[in-house]
């Protein structure tokens, strides 16, 4: 009787579900922190490359417990999602290298920063997730609002000009160095650091730019949750597979990094590819109702979704092949963008 509470209904899965997926999420996050790097260190290519491949069998292989515990439909949905959020994912990596070159955070750091951006992010994404899942279970018709959200969203992609603004134009910027004590220089892998005031002359805390490059990142992260939340909720509205998906794409995002912030220039056409997945996940809800059928077959969603970001990927290689990496801007050039 005294377990009789891991069977108990939560957002419609039995509750031991729920615990064992935040169980084996922590105790990632305490291996990756607590064993594999532990001590602050750059990481290579190749090492990005073997903890990415890790992170992707662990997802997938959990797409498999899905299977075995909830059925094959809700397993395709869980893989199409989790494909979904890990290319979105990787359009955010070129935006957090952005963020660490204006910043110029040292490489041997990079990888703290992104492991405390990760936590926030899925906490983020709980809050995110538990609301739009309210949301639309009382308001159904939402789901609409979604879809014709992400069929924009993916018609604004393929029009625009693909150009960045400047990282030193960013608001947050401004406001943090107006309100804030912010350090010039960096105080190792510390977020803040005790300094004497240069008035007063007393010891008070300053920020580094290591937390302020932490800050922009899980804002940049807030950002593009507006849009893989309703992709998500467009492929299913169950909150267990919907958040599982997030948080597994999300949490392989960190090795990732480094491999694809080096390969950031051989993506030439993905903005392309995911703006044809964002129409297409938008698009089938109402074709669905066109069609007068419940919904497009997952096995459909998922076939016409790997077609499309297999075709984004090999057409970008493909016509990028030999081109060399543009040489990084330095802080300074960073610096000059303010």
């Amino acid at each position: 009787m005294e377990f009789a509470f891991l069977f108990a209904d939560w957002l419609g899965k039995p509750a031991w579900m729920w615990l064992g997926f935040v169980a084996v999420v922590v105790a990632l996050l305490v291996f990756d922190l607590g064993v594999l790097h532990k001590d602050d260190r750059e990481i290579g290519v190749k090492e990005s490359f073997s903890l990415s491949a890790f992170y992707i069998t662990l997802g997938l292989a959990f797409g498999g417990f899905v299977w075995w515990t909830l059925g094959e439909e809700p397993a395709i949905n869980y893989v199409t999602g989790f494909l979904v959020e890990k290319t979105l994912a990787m359009d955010n990596v070129f935006v957090i290298a952005m963020i660490f070159s204006y910043f110029a955070v040292p490489r041997v750091y990079q990888y703290r920063v992104l492991f405390w951006g990760i936590l926030g992010v899925i906490v983020l994404r709980a809050i995110m997730i538990g609301a739009g899942a309210a949301i639309v279970t009382n308001f159904s018709w939402v789901l609409y609002l979604f879809a014709g959200f992400l069929v924009l969203t993916g018609i604004k992609m393929l029009f625009s000009s693909g150009e960045e603004k400047p990282i030193g134009d960013n608001p947050v910027i401004r406001f943090m160095r107006r309100r804030f004590r912010v350090t010039e220089e960096f105080h190792g892998p510390r977020f803040l650091v005790r300094q004497p005031d240069p008035k007063t002359g007393r010891p008070v805390l300053f920020m580094t730019p290591l937390l302020m490059a932490l800050v922009l990142i899980e804002i940049a992260d807030v950002i593009f949750a507006v849009d893989s939340v309703p992709a998500i909720f467009a492929i299913t509205t169950d909150p267990f597979i919907v958040y599982t998906s997030n948080i597994f794409a999300i949490l392989g995002l960190r090795a990732l990094y480094f491999a694809l912030a080096a390969m950031a220039h051989r993506f030439a056409y993905l903005k392309y590819a995911l703006a044809g997945v964002l129409i297409f996940i938008g698009g089938k809800v109402f074709a669905a109702d066109l069609l007068g059928i419940d919904k497009v077959p997952p096995l459909i969603s998922l076939g016409v979704t790997l077609a499309i970001l297999a075709a984004g990927i090999i057409a970008s290689l493909v016509a990028t092949r030999g081109d060399a990496a543009p040489v990084e801007a330095s802080r300074g050039a960073g610096r000059a963008a303010d």
